[in-house]
């Protein structure tokens, strides 16, 4: 396990993509409506428990489906809605959902591994500190987006894709194996 996992206590920040660590993701398509959002076994569990480790969880999410038009930002609120209501009724909490509805062909986006989601909470939640923060996720662009913003970063490989060992400090195959390794020992 990492040195820094041991150190985590409740100055730290967890941000977190959503689909593919939160969701299952849906192959070639986008989470539209609350009814194709299904949570990852253990992630509502993983949420409760990592709750009362970290100060602050943030779900940071690039959804390119509102830019193709197939999705409304308020379809996504719906769905933000009822992700943070289900993860609060099962004990945990999300401070706050960041995305960007950019298609990755615009120039100068907010898509990750672009800071701006980072900047962004940073701005409306001036105790964070990046040095002092974690990005899970389940994809390379998750990982480079906590390595441009200086923060640590978690692997969850959910998906069993490769990416090289130096765009990660850890990696889990899960948000809950995640959550019970770094809270094992309190």
């Amino acid at each position: 396990m990492a040195d820094f996992l041991s150190q985590i206590d409740s100055n730290w920040s967890l941000f977190l993509d959503r689909d593919g660590v939160i969701n299952k993701r849906p192959p070639g398509d986008y989470v539209k409506n609350w009814q194709e959002f299904e949570f990852l076994p253990g992630v509502t569990e993983a949420l409760k428990i990592l709750s009362t480790k970290f100060k602050r969880i943030f779900i940071i999410t690039n959804q390119q489906g509102i830019g193709k038009n197939m999705m409304t930002p308020e379809d996504l609120y719906l769905i933000h809605s009822k992700l943070k209501e289900e993860v609060a009724k099962k004990g945990g909490r999300i401070d706050a959902i960041y995305f960007c509805p950019d298609l990755a062909k615009k120039p100068n986006n907010c898509r990750k591994p672009a800071i701006k989601m980072a900047l962004q909470a940073k701005k409306e939640f001036s105790e964070i500190d990046f040095s002092k923060s974690i990005m899970a996720g389940d994809t390379i662009t998750d990982m480079q987006f906590g390595l441009n913003i200086g923060m640590k970063t978690i692997y969850i490989n959910s998906n069993a894709l490769e990416i090289p060992e130096s765009n990660y400090d850890e990696s889990f195959k899960s948000l809950i194996e995640f959550a019970k390794t770094i809270c094992a020992n309190d």
